[in-house]
């Protein structure tokens, strides 16, 4: 199901921007010489360089590639070294649908391969999604050489809920934004700010909801939640449960791998989690939610704020005025209201704040 909206979204992003193409739209005006006009016109900028991870080996190329070559430019792309068969049978796509040779052009490899992507001179803008600290490194250089760049990076996603909120809504959105995608998208909830009066029969609602996903291939259907992509990933979800034991948060659900074949690890959930700790402020890009109690709005709206990444955020309550406050306050790219902190809608502009990148596109 997740592979299938994968694949969707690129398909949608494609009618999307065969619209866009009749709407690169220039402009004339009146200039102080006279008896003559100035026109403004959008061009092609040439050739551009595209870094994206593995988690989305179709949507999140399809958001950049799409637009460049609309808007008339060559396009060099470094997918994620996870999934090169994947890219590879996504740039046939395009040539079998009659793109000419040249136009898109696929090079795969490691770190050292995006590195020479960013560092070629005839690559005049890099387009990239990955880790802040890579991402930082590619502004870094690229910055020197003069070429636009947009970053997409980390996130530490929180969910608010009040008291007054929508218990099974909220349980819901909670469970398939933490732990879809076995928490492996840089949108996924990794906080819970609760105000306190709800706290205890959310976090049980949780725990008895999490006990109930069945994990297992993805490819079959009723599974829920598949492996982490490799060793080094799990690694990763497996030290900072420990460090969360260490810090003195509670272990309510999961903390464990799975005794079978593959990178499986439970869905996992942290109570009497403090705000400093580092669960509370690293992103750890697996299925761990962190449960961090609040007093009331304002507290919430500043714990939502005080970490390094601003990407996506989230209000479960049943005051509009609160939803707008929220909207208003929260410092991340994207709020949503009464719905889970993934997803992204293509009309609509995405990207995030601080450590997330350097603003939307």
């Amino acid at each position: 199901t997740e592979t299938r909206g994968d694949v969707q979204e690129a398909i949608d992003m494609a009618y999307y921007m065969g619209g866009e193409g009749r709407r690169m739209l220039g402009y004339t005006a009146p200039v102080e010489m006279p008896n003559k006009f100035g026109m403004a016109l959008k061009d092609s900028v040439g050739v551009v360089g595209l870094i994206t991870p593995w988690n989305f080996p179709v949507a999140v190329p399809s958001w950049k590639m799409l637009p460049a070559l609309i808007a008339g430019n060559a396009v060099v792309w470094k997918p994620g070294e996870d999934t090169p068969a994947v890219s590879a049978l996504f740039v046939k796509v395009f040539e079998d649908a009659g793109l000419p040779s040249g136009v898109l052009n696929l090079v795969t490899g490691a770190g050292e391969t995006g590195a020479a992507l960013v560092n070629n001179r005839d690559v005049r803008v890099i387009s990239f999604t990955g880790s802040t600290e890579t991402g930082l490194k590619v502004y870094s250089q690229a910055a020197t050489m003069g070429k636009k760049v947009t970053l997409e990076m980390g996130g530490k996603n929180a969910i608010i809920v009040l008291d007054d909120a929508n218990l099974d809504l909220a349980v819901e959105a909670i469970t398939w934004s933490a732990y879809g995608t076995t928490g492996q998208r840089c949108t996924a909830t990794s906080r819970l700010i609760v105000q306190k009066g709800v706290k205890s029969k959310l976090v049980e609602a949780l725990v008895e909801k999490a006990k109930t996903l069945k994990l297992g291939n993805g490819l079959d259907e009723s599974v829920n939640m598949g492996p982490l992509v490799n060793q080094k990933a799990r690694d990763k979800v497996e030290k900072y449960v420990e460090i969360g034991k260490g810090e003195g948060a509670k272990l309510a659900v999961g903390g464990h791998r799975l005794d079978t074949k593959g990178y499986f690890y439970a869905p996992t959930l942290f109570t009497e989690v403090a705000r400093e700790m580092r669960i509370a402020r690293e992103e750890i890009f697996g299925p761990v939610l962190s449960v961090i109690e609040v007093n009331d709005l304002e507290e919430a709206v500043e714990v939502n704020n005080e970490v390094a990444y601003g990407l996506s955020s989230s209000i479960f309550t049943e005051n509009v005025n609160a939803a707008f406050k929220a909207i208003r306050d929260l410092t991340t790219g994207i709020v949503y209201v009464n719905h889970g902190t993934t997803g992204a809608e293509i009309q609509f502009p995405f990207g995030g704040t601080r450590g997330t990148g350097n603003g939307m596109r």
